[in-house]
């Protein structure tokens, strides 16, 4: 299965999981010529922008490992350019990371997992 496949599986599950949790899905796949975020949630007033990492094994690594600055750098820049293009002035910002592990059909949340720069 290659990379891309994973992708949109690991993404699918992701936002199956957040309908399940009560989060109302604005966006999938919001692209900029900045970057792209996967998910663009809202839920208790938060503005919630979502990395889905999604993996077959740790063979390589954890999901959340290849969250680099550059990719933090490059999210932060979409986001910004999806709040402005919005006119999104009264929601706070929350930026999450979330891992899904495909051989072991789980997911693992991870809320805050960085900070805009």
């Amino acid at each position: 299965m290659n990379n891309r496949k994973i992708g949109n599986i690991g993404e699918n599950k992701a936002i199956k999981y957040l309908l399940e949790k009560d989060y109302l899905i604005l966006k999938h796949n919001y692209y900029t010529m900045h970057g792209e975020i996967d998910i663009i949630a809202e839920k208790n007033d938060l503005l919630i922008f979502i990395e889905v990492k999604s993996r077959n094994s740790n063979k390589f690594g954890f999901p959340l490992e290849s969250v680099d600055e550059n990719k933090i750098n490059k999210i932060s820049k979409t986001a910004l350019n999806y709040i402005y293009e919005n006119n999104i002035k009264d929601l706070q910002v929350r930026f999450d990371v979330i891992e899904v592990y495909l051989d072991q059909n789980r997911i693992n949340h991870i809320e805050n997992a960085f900070y805009l720069v």
